[in-house]
């Protein structure tokens, strides 16, 4: 069985891209912990959209969906599922605000991890919630021609559950010795977390939930105002294509995290930007119009109405279509179709 040696990662001498990567989330995450003195009634309506995001994408990366609406309803209101897809949805949706409210209370063991596994699927009847895997699982890949490829073979169920506890031992290790940076430390375990491939179901949604509890647990909390989650969906190729890229070689210890690292820390990176935007937006106090003008100037290209709402989420989203209605007629705007296929874009 592959061994997990950190102790390698840590003497390997670390390109300047992803040097410079860390430091410029470490700027970010302290620019981040002022502004939220600043302004925090403001910024804690951010948490709620992000909920709702991180739920909606992180599913519907797995094929699970239901309409916006009811996506609402299930993270907002807690309304009861209605069917099985809901039911996924709903688990995560409780995982996920387990891991907001009490990430420091979770400590980074195999039973932990069962455990929020189980509640992920605690909306419905799987007997094997909260277990390990118990028949051999593959990572394939069905091409447009309909033929199908295994691109990795990860554990087998006898080995998975030594390997779980081993990956958590290490990775308690050298955080807890601080012998290892955690912006390289935790895409390695979430690496190495999918390529053990623990459960029968429920393996990528599970990686992108211990993704952001790791992330809280080491000070970074961009997560919890902005969705990792929609930004790994909107440009999920990416994701997949950095995670086989260092999956090659794995089993012998010969793979390469580094493009999988990259690819994460990009991701925080990107979202503490988005954060720092959404800043500006409540730093100081304009109109309405001003408000959901200045919020359109952050856009590029079409957007929609729930765009703008994302980056103003104090302001109503009758009151941001009476700003869009302005703009348009202002000629700042121009908006093509109508009801729910609207969508703006700038004119300058």
């Amino acid at each position: 069985m592959r061994a997990f040696n950190y102790s390698l990662i840590k003497e390997r001498k670390w390109d300047s891209e992803l040097l410079r990567l860390i430091a410029a989330i470490y700027k970010e995450a302290g620019k981040q912990e002022l502004y939220l003195k600043q302004r925090p009634e403001e910024l804690e309506k951010l948490v709620e959209i992000a909920k709702v995001q991180s739920t909606e994408a992180s599913n519907a990366i797995e094929g699970i969906v239901t309409t916006n609406t009811r996506i609402r309803q299930l993270v907002e209101d807690k309304t009861a599922p209605k069917n099985r897809n809901e039911q996924e949805i709903a688990g995560y949706r409780d995982v996920l605000a387990i891991i907001h409210e009490s990430f420091d209370a979770i400590p980074i063991t195999q039973n932990y991890i069962l455990q929020l596994h189980k509640i992920l699927y605690s909306h419905m009847v799987n007997p094997l919630a909260g277990r390990t895997k118990t028949v051999q699982n593959y990572i394939s890949a069905t091409y447009p021609d309909g033929h199908t490829e295994t691109l990795f073979t990860p554990l087998a169920p006898y080995e998975t559950p030594e390997a779980l506890d081993r990956l958590c031992e290490e990775f308690n290790r050298v955080i807890g010795n601080m012998e290892l940076e955690p912006l390289i430390a935790i895409p390695v375990f979430i690496h190495d977390f999918l390529c053990i491939h623990p459960f029968n179901d429920g393996n990528g949604r599970m990686s992108r939930l211990l993704t952001t509890l790791l992330l809280y647990r080491s000070g970074f909390y961009v997560g919890k105002y902005i969705s990792l989650e929609a930004k790994i969906a909107k440009n999920k190729d990416l994701y997949y294509d950095a995670l086989y890229a260092s999956q090659e070689g794995w089993h012998t210890g010969e793979d390469d995290p580094v493009p999988f690292i990259k690819y994460l820390l990009g991701t925080v990176l990107a979202a503490y930007r988005d954060f720092e935007d959404r800043f500006a937006l409540v730093e100081t106090k304009r109109t309405v119009l001003d408000t959901v003008r200045l919020a359109t100037q952050n856009k590029i290209g079409r957007f929609t109405k729930q765009d703008i709402h994302e980056l103003c989420p104090s302001i109503s989203v009758s009151a941001i279509e009476g700003a869009l209605r302005k703009l348009v007629d202002s000629g700042e705007l121009v908006r093509e179709g109508s009801g729910r296929t609207t969508r703006y874009y700038r004119t300058k």
